[in-house]
């Protein structure tokens, strides 16, 4: 019997629009109503993934920075952190300013930027249809460097984006030079939409997300399984990029978004429809139909 279902955001939960469907609320609700623990496992900052988990009715813990923090959402606690250490975050700042190519922090509770672009403009656009409070935080800062190096910031991760391919694999090639890192090896482009107005435009970006060593998504929730003393073959962990391969390999049944990219499609042991087309309630829906279990043997 499953009992925990961690669950990605961006190309999972979340459709092409940053939106969680009333079809998906309604899977993870039915889901909830049984007992079992659901939980967000993302990328993003603190506030931008509590907004989501309150919106889904998930109450009790989620994992932000890719795995670099276990929260506790009840008690407003951090269970566990692994973030940067500043030295590296000004090592990989300094890199990306003279190679003039565009990243942004992610700290514990908001993403400093030099201007909105990329993944910042899509949580922008994302902001303007949300309250106050359950916006993702933005700081818009001229000189990052010095920021970082004037500020006690706890940092789950860095994001660097570009759109041309040669540019992105010649700043990759460096930053696996440094020591005591994870660079995260995405092998194809992000690509959101937008909505301005009846327009809707594509964002599409080559990006890869930098955090600090040992730092992934299952790990963390291998300390909230303990936490709450669930066994790892009654996990259910649901993604669709590379920062989600651990978490779908090792769990009890882990799942991929159809589209995936071919490294987490190799490790699933299913393939759920795309984000557009609720393949996280249907997934929800099939293991608690028992259809699964057909589909599996």
């Amino acid at each position: 019997m499953y009992k925990l279902i961690a669950i990605d955001l961006d190309g999972t939960m979340l459709n092409s629009y940053g939106i969680v469907t009333e079809k998906t609320k309604n899977a993870i609700l039915n889901v909830q109503n049984k007992g079992i623990e659901v939980i967000i496992a993302s990328g993003r900052p603190i506030d931008s993934i509590r907004a989501i988990a309150k919106e889904i009715k998930s109450e009790n813990y989620f994992i932000s920075g890719n795995g670099a923090i276990l929260y506790d959402i009840k008690n407003d606690e951090i269970l566990y952190e692994n973030t940067l250490n500043k030295n590296k975050v000004l090592e990989i700042i300094k890199i990306c300013e003279e190679n003039s190519i565009y990243y942004n922090i992610y700290t514990e509770k908001e993403i400093i930027a030099k201007s909105l672009n990329y993944n910042v403009l899509y949580y922008y656009k994302e902001n303007l249809n949300k309250d106050e409070e359950n916006k993702t935080h933005i700081n818009i800062v001229e000189n990052i460097y010095d920021y970082i190096q004037n500020h006690d910031e706890k940092i789950a991760k860095i994001t660097i984006c570009d759109k041309n391919q040669t540019i992105f694999k010649s700043i990759m090639k460096k930053l696996k030079e440094i020591n005591e890192i994870e660079v995260l090896e995405v092998s194809h482009m992000s690509r959101k939409i937008i909505r301005q107005g009846t327009e809707e435009i594509p964002i599409k970006y080559y990006y890869t997300e930098i955090s600090a060593k040992d730092v992934d998504k299952w790990d963390a929730i291998q300390i909230l399984a303990k936490k709450l003393n669930i066994e790892t073959e009654n996990i259910v962990c649901i993604g669709d990029n590379i920062n989600d391969k651990k978490m779908i390999k090792n769990a009890g049944l882990g799942v991929a978004m159809k589209g995936s990219t071919p490294d987490i499609i190799k490790v699933a042991k299913y393939v759920t429809e795309t984000n557009d087309d609720d393949g996280v309630a249907k997934i929800l829906n099939d293991i608690f139909t028992d259809n699964i279990t057909k589909i599996l043997q």
